[in-house]
């Protein structure tokens, strides 16, 4: 890996270290949408919303998805551009924490807005287990993530629901080696 695939994936961490932007995210996994599109279903300024937009453009996280008029002008549509082409690369310490810390944000704000009575999952484990069982729940867990990501709809199709999922893989340091 070259130093400007480091900066790469330092500047997309930095890029989704936003609550907003996570939002932005998630909402153009299901729908190609323009930066008013954006500002009116997430309840911001048109101008807000097209600053995070070009910062997640910029960063290699959404690509253009077409135009539309309007009102005598063109409007780019942007589309979330997915997880699979950044798997696997480092980041420094101090980047991952900016995205967790943006990532705990959000699930706090969708927390608030969790239906009520609704069914939903939370489960916490710090444990041994054999590596084969270590693949499969990998394996499992990123089924689920691309089911979810390739089945996104547009928000507020008839016959949809929204739905938060959030996941944390890694394996652990044992104690027994000194982490690199």
């Amino acid at each position: 890996m070259s130093l400007g695939d480091d900066e790469d994936r330092i500047g997309e961490l930095r890029a989704v270290a936003h609550p907003v932007r996570l939002q932005m995210l998630s909402l153009l996994t299901g729908a190609a949408m323009s930066a008013a599109e954006v500002a009116r279903e997430l309840d911001i300024t048109q101008a807000n919303a097209s600053y995070h937009v070009r910062v997640l453009a910029r960063n290699g996280l959404l690509r253009e998805a077409g135009t539309e008029s309007v009102r005598g002008g063109v409007a780019k549509k942007y589309r979330y551009v997915g997880e699979e082409r950044r798997s696997g690369r480092r980041v420094s310490e101090e980047d991952q924490a900016l995205q967790v810390e943006a990532y705990a944000q959000e699930l706090r704000r969708r927390l608030a807005d969790r239906r009520t009575g609704s069914r939903g999952m939370f489960t916490d484990a710090e444990m041994w287990v054999t590596p084969e069982v270590w693949q499969k729940v990998e394996a499992l867990v990123h089924e689920a993530t691309v089911l979810v990501h390739e089945e996104a709809q547009p928000p507020r199709t008839d016959g949809t629901v929204k739905v938060n999922m959030q996941a944390f893989l890694f394996e652990m340091n044992d104690g027994r080696e000194v982490d690199r």
